[in-house]
């Protein structure tokens, strides 16, 4: 995108001598060095790679007469990271939106250090909200005292700062960043006067592609920057080519693509169109009806060899589209940013059935009034978000047949549907009075002791895209760190090779989790983040928590 300035942007009225920064930089965006040794015959330093030796501990289980044989089994890894962090670009697809513009302004404010005045007082950028910046991990016990020491969830490994992502995208509106920040209504007016110049310096959205039947109809009035044409092979040749040239450019290592424009209508998974790799390219070749945007730009940065993440509701992972990720070795995540009201279900939900109380049912509702708000009014697009949304506590259900009845087994040994399962409605509103603040409203009608019921209401308000943004970074952030991690089974004695196309390890941050075809998808928010802390600490040769404690509970 240029950096250029209209003499109608606000760059030209509000100049850099008017930032007012002079706070210490934010704990959470303060750059530190590597500073986490492991001294362990596991784990091995060159100047190139972090190399870790890992088991993998589980079990294999047999029922026979309704006994259960637990047969203990471990595997042995190792793990090479690379220790250089690439230099990477963020080109994000709906880049004009709420979580575009708000991700641009505060990466740019925490750049720049820019201080803001509110009611309540001077303010800081800061990057609250990113697992990975604000939250700690515990990585063993103070020889002295005994007490645990954390250390930021970053600093296990080399990581990509978010300062120093390259930001670029996409989007179908042609208003420059500045102005699109505006439109957006997200950030305190102070903040948004001092960053303008900065956002205006990104300039405008590259054109992207617009399939109105894929959209609500309400969004075309903001579709004055598209690629021309019909013709989705050009369409794709068109992003290929932006991706390289963004690359180029800025002298990129890597490209994150990240979508999160409009969610889009469910596509229709059609045997000969999109359920193989070769005839999703040649359905792209042939413009077919049913490849939406959102597939065309995945299918883009899996040709190119770029990570790509849907954090949007949609079916953007097509078979067709998986397989082709997995023919070329490229990195895909999804779906559905997880920030609030789901993040908070699959957590209680968890606590509900763990405690041995059985929940009957689960009603949501939220409203909101940004434009997600308003693209989700319609129906096609509000039915991606309730799929999405539905499945979070299925995973709990399943592990607790004492609660739920099995399905019942059909005549080829299948399970017939789900068997017994909380009714769980979710309802979504346009309310365009309350912009981005979304409110939400959880009910769960549970079963507890001897026939007694128990009701829990929650009620959440919550600044959309204040949640949402942390998460990108995230996601953007992990997805660069797993291209540099390499592994290989000890026993095989073959070559490194890069982990499965499937990220499944950034199922934290999303609601609707992609994962390796035939395995089972884990909601739980605490097994999820588990696995992720687990896998972290593999990599540099370090057990995963134990909570046993098992120093406090003996002589």
């Amino acid at each position: 995108m240029a950096p250029e300035l209209s003499k109608n942007t606000s760059g030209y009225n509000t100049p850099d001598s008017q930032l007012e920064s002079f706070l210490p930089i934010h704990p959470t965006a303060v750059r530190r060095p590597e500073y986490i040794t492991v001294q362990s015959e596991n784990t091995t330093y060159s100047k190139e790679f972090i190399t870790s030796s890992f088991k993998n501990r589980g079990a294999t289980v047999d029922v026979s007469n309704g006994q259960f044989l637990v047969t203990p089994t471990t595997q042995e890894y190792q793990f090479q990271t690379k220790r250089v962090v690439n230099k990477t670009g963020l080109m994000m697809i709906g880049i004009g939106g709420n979580n575009g513009t708000t991700l641009c302004a505060t990466i740019l404010a925490n750049r720049n250090n820019i201080t803001w005045q509110t009611k309540e007082g001077l303010r800081q950028p800061n990057y609250i909200g990113s697992m990975l910046r604000a939250s700690t991990v515990s990585i063993g016990s103070d020889p002295v005292n005994g007490k645990e020491v954390h250390v930021p969830v970053c600093d296990i490994l080399p990581m990509v700062h978010p300062n120093d992502l390259v930001l670029g995208g996409w989007d179908i509106s042609a208003a420059s960043l500045d102005q699109a920040m505006k439109r957006s209504q997200v950030l305190d007016y102070d903040l948004q006067r001092q960053v303008a110049p900065h956002m205006a310096l990104l300039g405008k959205p590259l054109p992207s592609i617009y399939y109105p039947d894929f959209i609500a109809a309400n969004q075309e009035e903001r579709a004055d920057n598209v690629i021309p044409g019909t013709d989705k092979q050009v369409h794709l040749d068109h992003i290929r080519a932006d991706i390289r040239k963004f690359k180029a450019d800025n002298d990129l290592d890597r490209v994150i693509v990240f979508w999160t424009a409009n969610t889009e209508r469910y596509s229709d998974i059609i045997p000969g169109i999109n359920d193989t790799a070769d005839n999703l390219l040649n359905a792209i070749k042939a413009s077919h009806e049913e490849v939406s945007p959102s597939t065309v730009f995945a299918v883009a940065a899996i040709l190119e060899g770029e990570p790509f993440i849907n954090g949007a509701p949609q079916n953007t992972f097509v078979p067709g589209a998986v397989e082709l990720a997995e023919r070329h070795h490229s990195f895909i995540g999804g779906d559905d940013l997880k920030s609030g009201q789901t993040k908070l279900k699959s957590v209680l939900a968890e606590f509900l059935v763990n405690a041995g109380i059985k929940p009957l049912s689960i009603a949501s509702y939220n409203h909101l009034g940004n434009n997600d708000g308003r693209n989700l009014s319609a129906e096609r697009q509000f039915k991606s978000k309730e799929i999405s949304k539905s499945s979070v506590v299925d995973d709990m259900v399943n592990a607790n047949r004492l609660l739920y009845k099995a399905p019942e087994v059909g005549p080829k040994g299948v399970p017939v549907g789900k068997g017994e399962h909380p009714d769980h409605i979710v309802v979504i509103k346009y309310v365009p009075a309350v912009g981005d603040s979304k409110r939400a409203i959880d009910e769960y009608y549970s079963e507890i002791f001897c026939g007694g019921r128990s009701t829990i209401n929650i009620f959440n308000e919550c600044e959309d895209s204040l949640l949402a943004t942390p998460l990108i970074l995230d996601l953007a952030i992990l997805a660069e760190f797993l291209t540099r991690v390499q592994y290989r089974k000890v026993s095989e004695q073959k070559e490194f090779q890069p982990l499965y196309s499937v990220l499944s390890l950034l199922s934290y941050m999303l609601k609707a989790p992609l994962v390796k075809p035939g395995t089972d998808v884990v909601n739980s928010l605490n097994r999820q983040r588990n696995a992720l802390e687990a896998f972290l600490k593999a990599c540099v040769g370090l057990e995963g928590s134990s909570d046993l404690l098992l120093d406090t509970r003996i002589w």
